[in-house]
């Protein structure tokens, strides 16, 4: 045996008995949803709040303006039907009678009022997704989904959200005079369709450029969120 015969193999049973590296387990992104009004008076510090924490990594969050407050003498610039629509969805899913704003819910799991950073912090240690759930990946023009099919039917929700701080000044209603600084308004929300478990892939239509981009796997309208991902 030449000596660098014997070197080469010293080398490989070096390799073959050096333990195996561990792999990261992905972590898992937390939705962090945000039901407000610019005609709120209670609302600027749950804007506040989310805000502080939109730019952990790992963190999804959302702010859906709603329409109820719109008849106090101010209409909601950023308000949409469909997001009271969702509000509601909750409601019925966290066994609540009514809404209210503010209300920040935590993968669709568990809500809170929001008014601090430390309220919403408690709501994600209970309510906090496990790496696990379904694979998702996002991609420009398309969204892939690989998992174990989930006990009920989950739908995938397609959110578009301005990532800037929009300063909105407010002129009538219980905020008026006010300038409120809000972060990750949602200005889309479409409905991509089911998924059953297995491998599936999804279109995602072009958006405007200004606006990010997100994926929802829910389990049923107003259901728990379990899985995420985020452009």
């Amino acid at each position: 045996m030449t000596r660098s015969t014997a070197v080469g193999l010293a080398a490989a049973a070096m390799t073959l008995a050096a333990p195996a590296v561990a792999q990261p387990t992905p972590t898992a992104v937390q939705v962090v949803e945000l039901f407000t009004s610019q005609g709120c008076s209670s609302c600027p510090p749950a804007d506040r709040a989310v805000a502080a924490i939109a730019a952990r990594p790992g963190i999804l969050a959302l702010s859906f303006g709603v329409t109820y407050w719109d008849s106090l003498g101010w209409k909601d610039t950023f308000a949409q039907k469909m997001f009271t629509d969702r509000q509601w969805d909750y409601a019925r899913g966290l066994g609540h009678a009514n809404v209210g704003t503010p209300q920040v819910v935590v993968n669709g799991r568990l809500d809170t009022v929001g008014q601090n950073v430390a309220d919403i912090d408690q709501a994600l240690r209970r309510a906090r997704l496990a790496a696990g759930g379904p694979a998702v990946t996002l991609q420009t023009t398309r969204v892939s989904i690989a998992g174990a099919a989930p006990r009920r039917t989950a739908q995938v929700w397609l959110v578009r959200y301005d990532p800037n701080v929009l300063q909105v000044p407010v002129k009538r209603g219980e905020n008026t005079g006010k300038t409120l600084p809000i972060k990750n308004v949602v200005r889309e929300l479409s409905r991509l369709g089911d998924w059953n478990g297995g491998p599936k892939s999804y279109a995602v239509p072009a958006g405007p450029a200004r606006l990010k981009t997100a994926v929802l796997i829910q389990a049923g309208r107003g259901g728990p969120i379990l899985a995420a991902a985020k452009g």
